[in-house]
C-alpha cells in the first residue's frame, strides 16, 4: 500500500510517501510544498492543490492521511491551516483517493507509543521506523511521514481489518 501523509498548512505543507507491505514501512519521497508569503491566498491554495495533485499522479497513493486540525489559542493560524487542508482534501477527492484524518495525539501514539511524546521523540521514531540515517528535514516533512506511518499502523490493525472504525474518513 502506498500512503501519502500530509501535514497541512498554507505557507508550508509537509508531504511524505511511504510504502507499506505488512512489514516495516519503506520511505518513498518526502519534502515540503512552499507558497510565498506575499502571494494572494487564492493563488497559494491553487498552488497547494496543483502540487498535491501532481504528487497523487506521480505516486498513485492508495490512501491519503492528513493531520487533523488542532485548535489552540491562535485562531488566525487555525483558519489558515483549514484553508490549506481544504485544498489538499479537494485534490484527493478529485483523484478518487480515500482520505483519512488523524489527531496529533493519534499520530504520536502510533509512531512513538505515547500520545504526549515530544516532537523530537516522534522525529527520532520516524527515522528509526523508516531506517533513515538521519531525521527527515524539514520538520513538516517529518510530521507528514509520521501521519503516513500512523495510517499504515491503523489500517493494518486487526480491528480495522475486521471492519471496525479505528479512524475517521474525511
Amino acid at each position: 500500500m502506498v500512503i501519502l501523509g500530509v501535514d497541512p498548512g498554507v505557507a508550508t505543507v509537509g508531504f511524505g510517501i511511504i510504502v507499506e507491505s505488512g512489514g516495516a514501512p519503506l520511505p518513498g519521497r518526502f519534502g515540503v510544498i512552499r507558497t510565498p508569503a506575499g502571494m494572494r491566498l487564492a493563488l497559494r491554495l491553487a498552488q497547494i492543490h496543483r502540487d498535491v495533485s501532481e504528487l497523487i499522479m506521480a505516486f498513485r497513493p492508495d490512501a491519503i492521511a492528513v493531520e487533523e486540525l488542532f485548535f489552540n489559542t491562535n485562531q488566525k493560524t487555525a483558519v489558515s491551516v483549514a484553508h490549506g487542508r481544504a485544498a489538499i482534501i479537494l485534490a484527493g477527492e478529485e483523484h478518487g483517493v480515500p482520505m483519512f484524518e488523524y489527531t496529533p495525539l493519534q499520530v504520536k501514539k502510533a509512531v512513538a507509543g505515547y500520545g504526549r511524546a515530544s516532537k523530537k521523540q516522534v522525529m527520532e521514531m520516524v527515522r528509526a521506523l523508516l531506517s533513515l540515517t538521519e531525521r527527515p528535514k524539514p520538520d513538516d516533512a517529518a510530521d507528514a511521514l509520521a501521519v503516513a506511518i500512523c495510517h499504515a499502523r491503523f489500517s493494518n490493525s486487526l480491528m480495522n481489518l475486521q471492519g471496525g472504525n479505528t479512524c475517521s474518513t474525511i
